[in-house]
């Protein structure tokens, strides 16, 4: 037998998704993420023996605290930024090479409309690349002015870990929470 529900229940439904309100419930804090890899006491010097290029990540969280910033690490991140910049720039490179490659006339619509949907969608990744290209740049810029690794507005450490992560980050890691819920509050 089917049912159908009547409009009181339809009624009584909208009214109580109407006077839910979201503060009166208990909020609870997201969890807080220990950082992906521990920091190992075992790799904690070996920054002072191994070469720049030749540090791994856990080497680099494994610093202690008091040495944040320092030559090593700095040098660690910009080696980083110009791979991260030089990979992106070779593959602009591919991107315009398959551009021309790809004119033929294809005479299928379908066909065509495919192709042109690839060209958009990797036209759409290299303009993202460009502007990461932009970020990388001014990374490497605040690494030359001595700001690199600390927050635009409140100037406390970003972390090595968030940096390893995100390594054009600008905010620590409660100023960028703060800036998206504003706008996601506010909008842009």
């Amino acid at each position: 037998m089917l049912t159908v529900p009547s409009m009181a229940q339809s009624v009584a439904s909208t009214a109580a998704k109407a006077s839910f309100n979201p503060s009166s419930q208990a909020v609870f804090a997201p969890p807080v993420i220990p950082a992906i890899v521990k920091k190992d006491s075992k790799l904690a010097n070996n920054w002072k023996t191994t070469p720049v290029e030749r540090l791994t990540d856990a080497e680099l969280l494994a610093m202690p605290d008091s040495e944040y910033m320092n030559e090593v690490q700095l040098a660690a991140f910009r080696l980083k930024l110009n791979v991260l910049k030089r990979d992106i720039l070779s593959s602009a490179g591919e991107t315009t090479e398959h551009l021309r490659e790809d004119t033929s006339v294809v005479p299928d619509p379908a066909d065509r409309a495919t192709i042109e949907e690839e060209h958009a969608l990797e036209l759409r990744t290299r303009d993202r690349e460009r502007k990461l290209l932009k970020k990388i740049e001014q990374s490497i810029a605040r690494i030359d002015a001595g700001d690199y690794g600390y927050c635009d507005e409140t100037g406390e450490a970003i972390g090595v870990g968030r940096l390893l992560a995100r390594p054009t980050a600008t905010l620590s890691l409660e100023a960028q929470q703060r800036r998206e819920l504003k706008q996601k509050m506010f909008g842009d």
